[in-house]
């Protein structure tokens, strides 16, 4: 009776020929429908799904679209769609709705929509459906087009710029497409609407030679930054006459201001121009200071002039800044609501007219980090998608989550932006994958690039002033993983010290993330001084690479963290701003002193990081044993970061102090106590000179290290709760209590990634009795010294073998010159 122990897929088998049995006579069931999915590939229901909308868009009074659309008496959805066609690789497709939107259309009418969405969607799809038709080499390419579209693109330009007559350059928010502005048009707009132009009109410019359209929104946006309050933030409504922010002067990352900061990035990606990279990184900071949760988790709304939340909502716009409360949202409502209650946890508004954030934002992640994760995000977007708004006419939004009531409603961004994002996601060979040029989407995914004939060349002036910028990201490198399933094959449970993690009654502490950017004025002794808001030439004065600091002493110093996790770079000094790539070089001689008697305490001349090998010393040593067990890591090296207090472990003999044990000679035995995750207690019992593992959290790396010295420890490491690297420090005061009683033990942090392959160590040497887990210090031979000899001694120290610490941060592109 064996079959009775495989019944769930005998059950299984019965259902699917059931299924296949009655599909003919399903007709529209959701069930049915749903059933019929199972086999096809992601990308294909996708592309079925955008048929569906797209020719019964096209079916249903066809004659009469490009007088109805929207109410904007021109044929937006059509042109809405056209490089979506390209995408899906449709050529026939794509010429066919060419030649349509060239009969058809025509901007010659008597209606006022806004200029905003109607560039996004008319002018960018316009711009987009030009590029492929004309640009040879390409699928895409119409013999007989003759640029009748890019025509047509600058005629609505031209009708546009009349909106721009304003004292300020900012726009009007509505233009009536045959007549201008009309008496008593409203003078209110919003960041997004005024600031979300620049990529469509200086693409329309570039193309046309026509320079009034890209110098109209450069203005514009300009006018919008050079309003920005002192804490860096651009409010979300403003008189386009007076160029004054509109009560209650809110700033956020959602619908008002989104794209705002979207084209700052990506007009510097098209064109190269480094003033829109500078715009994105300053407001990037000003929000990740501000707007950020302390949690990490949220964005708020808050005052644009001191910071303060204004209101603990976000909207379904804010999902174009990715992050994963996103997807927590989809999973219970089975779409984005567009308001959602932070504070209470629950939508506020649960209207869903399917916006492609979210779906945009998850595509992105997946090219980035290649994390299956998001595929099966995507794919249960599609069948919410599916079950939810398909409709026989179409794909209609959502009036209401709760109750899926829909609306009669079919946006142009579902078929433009939403299903084409999607269709992305799941199709791993398509030609944008491997197209390394400078295209870019736009707010509504259209795509647009720029021949180098196009480009501008930056100033003489503007090369000098950015000489040695780098403006490089740093590699993605993804978290480790110790097995195809998370955890290595030869481990069978979790273990007791994670069982707050995994027990139903266990708890998850809130996270806490350090700030993205802080800033300060410096000077030399800690002491509070006044500000020198202009210092002179003989404080700070460029060099080649960077700046040359000579005085530190009142300079307002902005670091913010850099990219790669490894530290903070100082970004602006006074009021010179710190490019990536630059060098920050502090040659103030007042800091001899201080840094005389840190050197004789043998911190500042320690470097931020140790490498460790640590490995598993197993009790048969006479069977070789491979580095990689079970999918396991045994034997590595890894990057720990230093304390700035107690012993530095590259110095194992300070003169005059006690020698250090940590790792040193052979090694020392690396140990944890389950009673005592994160070291912050006694311990029970005694170390005979054994490292001990802790996690991060609950007290300070001093406490840590003072409960594992009382124990007979020779160090502590830490594992961190997150990839960000960090150098133990204490207070001042708190050093003064402990002394020199710390000196032969140290303590340093590993990575959250790294911390859970040693964990994974620690599993098997003691649940296998495999043997004992060994820490080594690798230590780089310039920093061996004998017990006699001070460290370096004759040795002399080149520039940059130094950086500057505030606060117990490293600002690594920086250089001691003293």
């Amino acid at each position: 009776m064996n079959w009775l122990l495989r019944w769930p897929e005998v059950f299984l088998a019965v259902l699917v020929v059931a299924l296949e049995a009655i599909s003919s006579k399903c007709g529209g069931s959701l069930v049915c429908r749903l059933s019929q999915l199972v086999e096809q590939s992601p990308r294909n229901k996708v592309r079925d799904l955008w048929y569906h909308g797209y020719t019964s868009y096209m079916r249903f009074d066809e004659e009469n679209i490009a007088y109805n659309d929207v109410a904007g008496n021109f044929s937006l959805t059509l042109i809405d769609s056209l490089d979506t066609l390209v995408v899906l690789n449709d050529r026939a497709g794509f010429e066919d709705a060419v030649r349509k939107v060239i009969h058809w259309v025509s901007f010659d009418v008597n209606t006022k929509p806004q200029i905003f969405e109607t560039n996004i969607r008319v002018l960018g799809g316009l711009l987009s459906g030009h590029l492929f038709a004309s640009r040879t080499g390409q699928p895409f390419y119409l013999p007989w087009y003759r640029g009748e579209l890019l025509s047509m693109a600058r005629d609505l330009g031209q009708r546009f710029l009349p909106a721009f007559s304003t004292p300020t350059g900012l726009p009007y928010a509505r233009i009536n497409l045959r007549h201008g502005i009309p008496a008593g048009e409203s003078v209110e707009t919003c960041t997004a609407g005024a600031g979300s132009l620049i990529l469509e009109f200086a693409t329309l410019s570039r193309l046309t030679g026509d320079t009034r359209f890209e110098k109209a929104a450069h203005k514009a946006f300009f006018a919008l930054w050079n309003r920005r309050s002192d804490i860096g933030l651009v409010g979300n409504t403003i008189n386009a006459w007076t160029g004054n922010w509109i009560y209650p002067e809110v700033s956020s990352v959602g619908a008002g201001v989104d794209s705002f900061f979207e084209y700052a990035l990506k007009w510097y990606i098209l064109s190269g121009e480094h003033e829109f990279l500078d715009v994105w990184n300053e407001s990037y900071a000003a929000i990740m200071r501000h707007s950020r949760s302390l949690d990490g988790l949220w964005y708020r709304r808050v005052h644009m002039t001191t910071g303060d939340i204004a209101y603990n909502t976000l909207d379904s716009l804010s999902a174009f800044w990715p992050d994963f409360k996103s997807s927590l949202l989809w999973k219970r409502h089975a779409g984005i609501p567009e308001v959602w209650d932070m504070s209470y946890k629950q939508a506020t508004s649960l209207q869903y007219p399917l916006r492609p954030e979210f779906i945009e934002s998850t595509w992105y992640l997946y090219r980035a980090t290649r994390d299956p994760m998001y595929l099966d995000i995507g794919k249960k977007v599609f069948f919410d998608l599916f079950g939810r708004a398909k409709v026989e006419c179409g794909i209609a939004g959502i009036q209401n989550l709760g109750n899926n009531a829909l609306d009669d409603r079919m946006e142009s961004f579902v078929l433009s932006e939403t299903l084409k994002y999607l269709y992305l996601l799941f199709d791993e060979d398509n030609p944008l994958h491997r197209d390394d040029s400078n295209y870019v989407f736009t707010t509504e995914g259209h795509i647009l690039s720029l021949e180098r004939k196009y480009l501008k060349s930056p100033s003489a002036t503007v090369r000098q002033l950015r000489r040695a910028e780098s403006p490089q990201c740093p590699a993605y490198e993804p978290p480790y993983f110790l097995g195809a399933e998370g955890m290595p094959d030869s481990i069978v449970a979790a273990s007791d010290e994670d069982e707050t993690w995994w027990h139903p009654n266990g708890w998850c502490e809130v996270p806490m993330v350090d700030q993205y950017t802080q800033e300060f004025i410096l000077s030399v002794d800690g002491k509070t001084v006044k500000e020198d808001t202009s210092p002179s030439l003989k404080k700070i004065y460029p060099v080649p690479d960077g700046f040359m600091v000579q005085s530190i002493t009142g300079v307002r110093t902005r670091i913010v963290s850099r990219l790669d996790g490894k530290g903070y770079d100082v970004a602006k000094l006074g009021p010179h701003t710190i490019h990536t790539g630059q060098i920050v070089y502090i040659n103030d001689t007042a800091l001899a002193a201080t840094l005389g008697s840190v050197k004789e305490a043998q911190v500042g001349r320690r470097n931020t990081d140790v490498q460790l090998r640590i490995f598993i010393d197993f009790v048969d040593t006479n069977s070789h044993v491979p580095s990689v067990v079970g999918g396991m890591v045994s034997d590595a090296v890894f990057t720990a970061n230093t304390g700035l207090f107690a012993g530095d472990p590259l110095v194992p003999f300070p003169i005059k102090r006690k020698p250090l044990r940590f790792g040193q000679g052979e090694g020392v035995g690396l140990v944890r106590d389950p009673a005592n995750p994160t070291g912050c207690r006694s311990y029970t019992g005694a170390f005979a000179n054994e490292a001990v593992l802790v996690r991060r959290g609950e007290c300070t790396f001093l406490e840590k290290l003072m409960r594992a010295h009382e124990a007979g420890a020779s160090g502590v490491v830490v594992i961190n709760d997150s990839e960000m690297t960090i150098n133990p420090s204490a207070s001042v005061s708190d050093l003064m209590g402990v002394g020199n009683s710390l000196d032969d033990v140290a303590i340093v942090v590993l990575r959250g990634s790294d911390g859970r392959q040693v964990s994974a160590m620690l599993d098997v040497a003691e649940d296998h009795h495999a043997g004992r887990v060994v820490l080594v210090l690798e230590s780089p031979e310039r920093d061996t010294a004998s017990p006699e000899e001070e460290p370096g001694a004759g040795q002399s120290e080149s520039p940059g073998d130094r950086v500057l610490y505030i606060n117990g941060h490293a600002l690594l592109n920086t250089k001691l010159l003293i």
